[in-house]
């Protein structure tokens, strides 16, 4: 019975059987994982059925073996190229014929989409159509190697991007990722180990947070066009994604207890779910967003269900905002370019620096935790971990102004006799003080 090893020096994986009377062992360039331990075991059993049922083609199964002599068939030399290597080094494993990548990726998607959000649908089959089926579609799953991926990849990065004059990062990895997927769940349902298990993503730059004072804030809002004036306030000062606020519903502003409750998310058309679960909150209105929705609703509630809308009464469309009003506005204002995201960064900076409850900032955002306050906005905020040194700096101040620097005498009860006048101490004491 064979069974998948890890090498002590490197732990990469290697298949451990006998075939013909000896025992073979044969390399794999795969880190020792539950998931590639369990991906060669269905390899390997596939060896084992073909050695029991007389089958078993040592060289078709490992072309780079240095035991292929050994196995070598009487009266023929062994193939000079592999019929196929599936990225995993020497242990090319023969495969059976394989659907296609177009067959396979169709029964995919209906197996699968029942998981997913009807956004996340709409991205992927664009994903698919565009980038993924005409490159792979006519292709055995199976048959797939980690060359031709990599040399997709490069392809894609010398597309042409939306912003950039190339492709991003990030959007290179949202294509391979589903790529990924569909070659791992493929090699399961067929018995093959997917050539890009071990691919690792690009690596993306950390985009930097850009948030508005509030001297540019108030900038804004009196700058912008009336009809805008509201919106800007309320992104500003509650920290609304952008799908949140454009998918607001009169029904889920509560003006008798001043809550936005946050229910559902408006994304590529559609009325979604939230982002997550934790997105699912209220947020307290202050004065000001109180103000401004009591103004909207006067302009809008009889003409749409949605609080911010255009003339017809639909939800407001996020590239049409951001070309016709946010960026024309920034230029106006001299302002650096930046996402209308930065609404959002602006308002937990806001919060932060006023002094509010890292804990309730973090509920009014729809974050899970106070992780990301702390991670991403605390820099804006000095005292929020007293980073600055302040605190230390005033404890020590109280301390040594009085030439005290242990802890302070406990309070005399009120039936002690006084004590009486303790002299000065001497002028070097005083010094050293």
């Amino acid at each position: 019975m064979g069974s998948i090893r890890a090498r002590v020096d490197n732990k990469l994986l290697f298949f451990d059987f006998r075939f013909g009377g000896q025992r073979c062992r044969e390399q794999t360039m795969l880190q020792d994982s539950p998931a590639n331990r369990k991906r060669l075991q269905k390899a390997l059993d596939k060896i084992e059925e073909q050695i029991s049922a007389g089958v078993f083609d040592y060289a078709a199964t490992f072309p780079a073996s240095k035991q292929l002599s050994k196995f070598q068939p009487t009266g023929g030399p062994a193939p000079a190229t592999p019929p196929h290597s599936n990225g995993v080094g020497s242990a090319a494993i023969a495969l059976p014929a394989t659907p296609t990548f177009a067959d396979f990726t169709k029964q995919w998607l209906v197996e699968h989409q029942i998981e997913w959000r009807r956004s996340h649908i709409k991205i992927l089959r664009s994903t698919l159509d565009k980038h993924l089926i005409p490159e792979f579609g006519d292709k055995q799953v199976g048959r797939i190697t980690k060359a031709e991926v990599l040399a997709f990849r490069a392809k894609l990065a010398e597309l042409p991007g939306r912003v950039r004059e190339k492709l991003s990062n990030k959007r290179i990895n949202g294509i391979l990722a589903p790529l990924r997927q569909i070659l791992d769940d493929a090699g399961e349902a067929h018995g093959f180990i997917s050539p890009i298990t071990n691919l690792k993503p690009l690596k993306i730059r950390k985009a930097d947070v850009q948030p508005f004072t509030l001297d540019e804030v108030q900038k804004l809002l009196s700058t912008v066009r009336v009809d805008y004036r509201d919106y800007f306030t309320v992104r500003f000062f509650t920290g609304m994604r952008t799908g949140e606020c454009h998918g607001l519903k009169w029904k889920y502003v509560d003006f008798e207890n001043r809550l936005i409750l946050i229910r559902e998310t408006f994304v590529l058309g559609e009325d979604e779910y939230t982002k997550t679960d934790s997105s699912q909150r209220d947020i307290q209105m202050t004065q000001v967003v109180y103000e401004a929705l009591k103004r909207q609703h006067a302009a809008t509630a009889g003409l749409s269900a949605y609080v911010f809308c255009n003339a017809e009464g639909q939800p407001l469309d996020n590239k049409n905002f951001s070309e016709r009003v946010w960026y024309p506005i920034l230029r106006h204002l001299g302002y650096e370019s930046r996402r209308p995201y930065q609404m959002r960064h602006t308002a937990a900076t806001l919060w932060l620096a006023s002094g509010e409850a890292p804990e309730w900032i973090a509920r009014q955002l729809g974050h899970a935790s106070t992780e990301m306050l702390f991670r991403v906005y605390s820099r804006f905020v000095p005292n929020l971990t007293r980073q600055d040194g302040s605190a230390i700096d005033r404890l020590l101040a109280t301390r040594f102004s009085c030439g005290r620097s242990g802890p302070e005498p406990a309070p005399a009860a009120a039936n002690d006799a006084p004590q009486p006048a303790q002299p000065p101490p001497p002028a070097e004491l005083k010094l050293a003080a």
